[in-house]
């Protein structure tokens, strides 16, 4: 559905990606993470052909995006999701029916998603909750009937009920048409319930990448005394604390005297990661 091939961006003398190189099967529900300025938002923006990779090639369903733009089978919701403001909800249904006139656009399915979200066509965007705006914009990039959809931060801003909601529409389309989700966001809680697939950035670059169950598998959470000490083979980051000592450790192993070995959550590999790189800068 999406390959990234050696793929770098700079902007003057900053790379905002480097030498990134991944592949998204088809089907997932995947989870794009990383710290701000990772470059989360520049690999989406390049792979909706928004913006030219410096070096490296991108494969969209078959397409390059740099040459042909974004794909008629994928859609794209943009983190300040980008709805005329002034319009009213039946009025922005209309635009984006004039402005999908290619592809699958399936107009009454977009209106069923808005009416499902309990929004009125007269009302104005720029009267609706943030929850709601969120609604309207992910109603009509599905109203493109996407193979792919790639969402930039799609729960920011949100309330807890809002973002429960938002996630729920997401989840139901994907499980019945199948599409591929890449979503990035910070709210790990709502990602583990929700992805089955991670691509971790960092300093621009691809730091891990797989199925998530299969990442918790090959990871090992341990923790033990603060006084016990753990070879520092395989240890992605440890973290010690006044009476005990935490660390996350990657591969099989056998366990260190005096620690106890769990698997860990979502939280605590992507966490570990992210850390790991504040301690390498």
């Amino acid at each position: 559905m999406l390959r990234l091939d050696g793929v770098g961006k700079q902007f003057r003398a900053r790379w905002a990606l480097r030498d990134c190189s991944l592949e998204l099967p088809p089907g997932r529900v995947c989870a794009l993470v990383g710290p701000n300025g990772a470059g989360k938002t520049t690999l989406l923006t390049l792979a909706t052909g928004l913006r030219r990779p410096s070096s490296g090639r991108i494969d969209v369903l078959g397409h390059d995006p740099a040459r042909t733009g974004m794909p008629t089978g994928a859609s794209f919701v943009a983190q300040h999701k980008p709805l005329y403001r002034s319009f009213r909800v039946v009025e922005m249904l209309r635009a984006a029916a004039a402005l999908n006139v290619t592809g699958q656009w399936d107009g009454a399915y977009t209106a069923r998603l808005v009416d499902q979200a309990g929004i009125g066509l007269q009302e104005r965007v720029r009267e609706l909750s943030a929850g709601q705006r969120a609604r309207i914009a992910l109603a009509i990039a599905l109203g493109r009937r996407p193979s792919l959809l790639l969402l930039d931060e799609p729960l920011a801003e949100l309330d807890p009920l809002a973002r429960r909601q938002v996630l729920g529409t997401l989840l139901a389309e994907a499980a019945e048409t199948g599409m591929t989700v890449l979503m990035s966001s910070h709210v790990l809680a709502d990602l583990e319930d929700a992805c089955d697939h991670l691509v971790l950035l960092r300093h621009g670059r691809v730091r891990l990448a797989g199925d998530i169950d299969a990442l918790l598998d090959t990871h090992r959470r341990l923790s033990g005394r603060a006084r016990d000490t753990l070879p520092r083979t395989a240890v992605v980051h440890t973290s010690t604390t006044a009476r005990q000592t935490t660390a996350l450790v990657r591969g099989p192993g056998d366990t260190p005297t005096g620690f106890q070995v769990d698997r860990p959550s979502l939280e605590d590999v992507v966490l570990a990661y992210l850390q790991e790189a504040e301690d390498a800068a």
